[in-house]
């Protein structure tokens, strides 16, 4: 066999083998097992447990992550590490990692699902809007995964399910997050209870908001009320000006004409002691 051939069928066989021989060469982590929590273990505490069972260079240290971010006071240089959940709830869940640090190699890494059903923990109980203005709507939760959101209108026993295909109801989704805008409201239409509903593969919760809508004329009730009040006491000032009775009047000439007899009488009285005076 030409040399030259021989030199390509070893460098192909070295390829071939590389991938093999850098899976041997890559650290082992023996990690728990994904951890659902339910309504019935919320008091009981949850531990993530990692254990560094094969390395082909020393490790420096090990830390714990969730959701991509560092857990703090986590680091260690133990090649057994756990990370305590003392009072689990839908909060806590999540995608957490274990990850070790080497001296010569790349990080590694192990990920440890915690699951559970969404919790809402935001929304808006009510909302007042006046008919033509818009509305926006929202609920927020924690969970994992994050959850599929849905929206409807509930009337009694019945609702009706909400999409973007009507033009002026437009829901928006973000993770943990939903958003209902009801665009030019419709007093007739469009006031009722609306619920938003968030479910994943543990279950699901929902809440509801109470949208009231108000006439164009709500801002000039309080108006209206002032002036129906002040017309309201012109007419009665009106009527009882107009029931008053002859005797009600005052004569003004009454008065003058006493006490010009008073005066009179006074006078005579004077001239009559200054009489039996002398």
């Amino acid at each position: 066999m030409h040399p030259n051939a021989v030199m390509l069928a070893v460098v192909l066989l070295g390829n071939l083998m590389l991938p093999f021989i850098s899976a041997q060469n890559e650290p082992k982590i023996n990690a728990s097992d994904q951890i659902i929590l339910s309504a019935d273990s919320a008091s009981k505490p949850v531990t993530l447990l990692c254990n560094l069972t094969t390395a082909q260079t020393p490790h420096t240290e090990s830390f714990w992550m969730k959701n991509g971010l560092e857990i703090a006071n986590t680091r260690t240089e133990q090649r057994n590490t756990a990370y305590r959940i003392t009072k689990p709830r839908a909060d806590d869940s999540g995608e957490y990692m274990c990850v070790y640090t080497f001296v010569m190699a790349p990080n590694a890494n192990a990920t440890i699902e915690v699951k559970a059903k969404p919790d809402i923990t935001g929304h808006k109980r009510s909302e007042n809007k006046n008919e033509g203005e818009n509305a926006m709507l929202y609920c927020k939760s924690v969970g994992y995964p994050h959850p599929t959101w849905t929206w409807r209108k509930v009337d009694g026993t019945s609702y009706t399910d909400i999409d973007n295909s009507t033009g002026r109801f437009f829901i928006t989704n973000r993770d943990n997050y939903t958003e209902l805008n009801i665009l030019n409201l419709d007093i007739n239409t469009d006031p009722g209870r609306y619920e938003c509903n968030a479910t994943n593969m543990i279950g699901n919760n929902a809440e509801t908001t109470i949208l009231r809508v108000r006439s164009h004329l709500a801002p000039l009730w309080p108006f209206l009320g002032v002036l129906a009040e002040i017309i309201i006491l012109v007419v009665i000032i009106v009527v009882y000006e107009k029931r008053k009775t002859p005797d009600d009047i005052i004569d003004d000439d009454e008065p003058v004409g006493q006490m010009k007899t008073n005066s009179t009488n006074n006078h005579k009285d004077k001239n009559i002691r200054q009489r039996n005076t002398k």
